[in-house]
């Protein structure tokens, strides 16, 4: 891979392949994206009252991606906030230099709304907004991608073989840190490729060692080059619970099992139409000051080490629920946060977990497969609380 150093600033056509379409793209592409029944068919499912005529009468004014993203992504992004959650909030923002890119570094809970939301935040602050990674096993039509590439995404190729693999890891870091340093722009990422199931977060040292590999020094300063900023995302409900307890399930029964681009599909939809209860997200400290100060510059140490920075900050970040220590007291067997929730909290929290067991449909579920089902979901829910008390356990015996 040529170090991107070397290139002139017509070197983004390298990307074409996985990068977002740019303004001068934007209007041909929305115009083929409309005409598209696919895109209309889900316009209808998720704004049933739209009349889809203006919609798209209003979509074709449009003339560039962060338009796009303000004025068409930004009222459909509040309009889920209001019927499907108790208010979206964020703090931290002491933290942000709006003049700095940063690579926005996030634990990863919603296939869509992790990064929809951060931008949302970021709208209603007036703050400049992030390109976006995701990964190419959601771009199940080629309507999909269209629509992800007009609202400022670029793609994560997966399921490469081998060889291919490290060519497009060097290749996406390669844009990684164009967009950095020659644009000028924000990237988001999630922590980790695919969802944490039990919300057990914990930074894949893959992840951290793709962004290491363009840049012109060493593993360390490739990272410091990216500004990495830990922002933690605490959803109060999981639309999608059930389905990842279902999951966990079918595992149990075949260690084989495999998930479809069907299951994929409607865990999209769950999570973007489903009630989540309040949704907060918090940005750390950008960890360039404790890295420059780590010693050693072996690859894999720094890895390390910066995976442990990303995990501590997005531990100690969450915000926690009612729900949270009353799971972790139930998977515990303790009363020990018996002072941060009510019995009716309790009898509330105890009826949601039965209503979306119920919603589980496996064959024959016998009653040890619900007790692990059951146990499983409360893990869900007590795993933030456990991994911010590990974290600030380790902060403070420092």
């Amino acid at each position: 891979m040529t170090d991107i150093t070397h290139h002139n600033d017509t070197s983004i056509e390298q990307f074409d392949d996985i990068r977002p379409y740019d303004d001068h793209q934007f209007r041909e592409k929305i115009a083929e994206l409309v005409r598209e029944p696919g895109f209309e068919h889900a316009v209808r499912y998720v704004m049933p009252d739209v009349d889809y005529d203006d919609f798209v009468a209003k979509l074709l004014t449009v003339e560039s991606q962060v338009d796009f993203q303000v004025k068409i992504m930004g009222p459909f992004l509040e309009m889920l906030v209001a019927k499907t959650t108790a208010g979206l909030s964020m703090d931290g923002f002491d933290n942000y230099k709006p003049g700095t890119p940063h690579v926005f570094i996030t634990n990863h809970r919603d296939i869509v709304l992790d990064a929809s939301f951060l931008n949302l935040c970021f709208i209603r602050k007036k703050l400049p907004l992030t390109q976006v990674a995701i990964g190419n096993n959601l771009l199940i039509f080629d309507w999909i991608t269209d629509l992800v590439k007009l609202n400022r995404s670029f793609i994560v190729k997966r399921d490469t073989g081998i060889k291919e693999a490290l060519a497009a890891a060097k290749h996406l870091s390669a844009y990684i840190h164009h967009t950095i340093t020659r644009s000028k722009e924000s990237v988001w990422i999630a922590q980790r490729q695919g969802r944490a199931k039990d919300s057990n977060d914990m930074t894949q040292e893959s992840v951290v060692k793709m962004l290491s590999l363009a840049g012109s020094g060493d593993a360390k300063d490739n990272l410091l080059e990216l500004n990495l900023m830990p922002v933690s995302i605490s959803y109060e409900y999981d639309p999608n619970d059930y389905l990842k307890v279902r999951e966990f399930l079918m595992r149990r029964r075949d260690p084989d099992f495999k998930k479809s681009q069907r299951d994929d599909l409607f865990s999209m939809e769950t999570g973007l139409l489903t009630y989540k209860g309040r949704v907060h997200f918090h940005l750390g400290e950008c960890i360039n000051s404790a890295l420059s100060a780590a010693p050693g510059a072996d690859r894999s140490e720094i890895v390390h080490k910066t995976c442990g920075l990303l995990d501590r900050s997005i531990h100690c970040g969450y915000r926690i629920y009612p729900c949270n220590y009353i799971a972790y007291d139930e998977a515990n067997g303790t009363k020990a946060y018996s002072d941060r929730y009510t019995a009716e909290d309790v009898e509330a929290f105890d009826a949601y977990i039965d209503r979306q067991l119920t919603k589980v449909e496996v064959p024959d579920i016998t009653a040890e497969e619900r007790a692990f089902m059951r146990s499983t979901m409360l893990m869900m829910y007590a795993n933030p609380l456990k991994n911010q008390l590990a974290a600030k356990d380790c902060l403070t015996s420092r």
